[in-house]
């Protein structure tokens, strides 16, 4: 492995503990790489929604100033979304 992996002890109440054992065995995987998949995931999602959440706060701080989108851009895309008239023969 190339990535140097860090030990992380974590007291879980019982039931939990339980839980995550016996997910782990129907995964037929071992309960640490089970948590470390889990636990991955959620940062990668928690990331994700402070993305957003700062996307969101930028538009909306920004919403009718020069830095909105622009009109000239804003007309050809509506342009290019309007049905097309067809040519008479």
């Amino acid at each position: 492995m190339s990535e140097s992996l860090r030990n992380f002890h974590l007291p879980l109440p019982d039931d939990v503990y339980r839980s995550l054992r016996e997910e782990a065995a129907a995964a037929k995987q071992p309960a640490t790489a089970l948590a470390r998949r889990v636990i991955e995931a959620w940062l990668r999602e928690r990331r994700k929604n402070a993305l957003r959440e700062s996307i969101a706060a930028y538009a909306a701080a920004h919403a009718a100033t020069a830095a909105d989108l622009d009109p000239a851009l804003e007309e050809a895309g509506l342009e290019a979304l309007r049905p097309r008239k067809r040519k008479r023969r």
